[in-house]
């Protein structure tokens, strides 16, 4: 409680004595006279006159072209060559330096190149033969294919005429037939594609199939099944 109420007095102290300062501050303020400075004219009887003398320019441009013509000379009288006529300095020699040139490895190059050309060259030729070669060859064998074909089928026609009669009064008539045989040479199938206008032609190429069933052909030397067209014709 004894701290409570000094706290209370201290601060009523503070409060009076801020109040006391500030009313005095606002006396002070209103009972101060301010002075009031005043500016006037007085008349005279005499007239005051400014006379201004304008001032001699001196003119210096003959002084600045002097310096220039003076600097001018000295700069056409230096020479750079004379300021550097004492001093030493280092000869420089620009002489390039030649490479050796390695004469037996370009000689080496040359004939590694050469041998490589020769060689590629060679080898170019070479197959070429080849390939003519097989040409040739492929062209032989179709040939030869070409011929053991035509070989093989005339004799199947062969053998089909040695089973075909011909029927009297049936010349220049025909009759057009397909036989199918397998790989080994047996008849697989037989039929007439168109028949003649003679019927005893037609009955007879109808005996045909019936004739031609046990009958063994020629292999095919292709070594696969055939379909063969024989025109069967009527010759007295």
């Amino acid at each position: 409680m004894d701290r409570h109420n000094n706290y209370f007095i201290i601060s009523g102290f503070l409060a009076f004595s801020l109040f006391f300062f500030f009313l005095g501050l606002f006396i002070y303020m209103l009972f101060v006279s301010v002075k009031d400075i005043n500016y006037g004219m007085t008349k005279q009887k005499y007239i005051a006159v400014s006379v201004v003398i304008p001032k001699n320019i001196v003119k210096v441009t003959s002084s600045a072209a002097s310096l220039q013509t003076s600097s001018k000379s000295l700069s056409q009288n230096i020479d750079v060559n004379d300021l550097f006529s004492n001093v030493w300095t280092r000869k420089i020699n620009l002489q390039k330096r030649k490479k050796k040139v390695n004469t037996k490895r370009i000689k080496d190059i040359a004939k590694k190149i050469k041998t490589a050309e020769k060689n590629s060259v060679n080898s170019i030729a070479e197959k070429i033969e080849n390939l003519d070669m097989s040409q040739s060859q492929k062209n032989e064998q179709q040939a030869s294919s070409a011929n053991e074909v035509n070989e093989y089928l005339a004799k199947i026609q062969a053998i089909v005429y040695q089973h075909f009669n011909v029927p009297p009064n049936s010349a220049g008539n025909s009759v057009k037939s397909v036989i199918e045989l397998d790989p080994l040479g047996h008849m697989k199938d037989f039929r007439i594609l168109t028949y003649s206008a003679n019927e005893a032609l037609n009955a007879e190429a109808d005996k045909i199939k019936a004739r031609l069933k046990n009958v063994i052909f020629p292999k095919n030397p292709q070594n696969r099944s055939s379909r063969t067209i024989v025109v069967l014709i009527s010759k007295e």
